[in-house]
């Protein structure tokens, strides 16, 4: 195969693990094909729809359609080769510190609407107090998670630079 990826069978180790966190992605709510690819994408070189299929055993429509929900998410991105008419799918360096940023962007909007709702109950109904709590909470968390990216980037930075800089992986760190 084009990327390195060998095809995996259902005797394979590499199907095996594939198979193993894909289903640790669906219990936490992933849908099952997209999990799959994803899993084929991340510890695997298949660079084109056929390459996946033939990996995982699954028809080139599933892994269309799982492509186009990872590419949603930002975890996978299509490129085209000049001279070519397959699609090639890549996964970014960055898309893990990608996926948060936009997830604490929705939070920040989740803020704003729940502050609007405290003002529709009032915020000494019972539903405002739980209204508020929740801002508190998306709040907080938007906070510590742009502090968490800020320490990734300087941690990013620093391992590429060779040094330490006295960031480490440890809270507060």
């Amino acid at each position: 195969m084009a990327g390195g990826a060998e095809a995996a069978g259902p005797d394979d180790s590499l199907f095996g693990y594939i198979e193993r966190f894909a289903s640790v992605l669906v219990s936490a709510g992933f849908p099952p094909m997209p999990a799959r690819v994803f899993v084929a994408l991340l510890g695997t070189a298949p660079d084109t729809a056929a390459e996946l299929a033939g990996m995982l055993r699954i028809s080139p429509a599933a892994v269309s359609g799982a492509v186009r929900y990872l590419i949603q998410l930002g975890l996978v991105h299509k490129e085209r080769v000049p001279g070519s008419r397959r699609d090639y799918y890549r996964m970014p360096g960055n898309m893990w510190d990608d996926m948060l940023r936009m997830r604490d962007q929705v939070m920040s909007r989740w803020t704003v609407l729940v502050r609007e709702g405290i003002d529709l109950v009032g915020a000494d109904t019972p539903a405002g107090e739980r209204m508020a709590e929740q801002a508190a909470f998306l709040e907080f968390a938007s906070k510590e998670l742009g502090e968490i990216l800020d320490r990734w980037e300087r941690y990013r930075a620093s391992e590429a630079a060779g040094t330490s800089g006295g960031v480490s992986g440890r809270p507060g760190g």
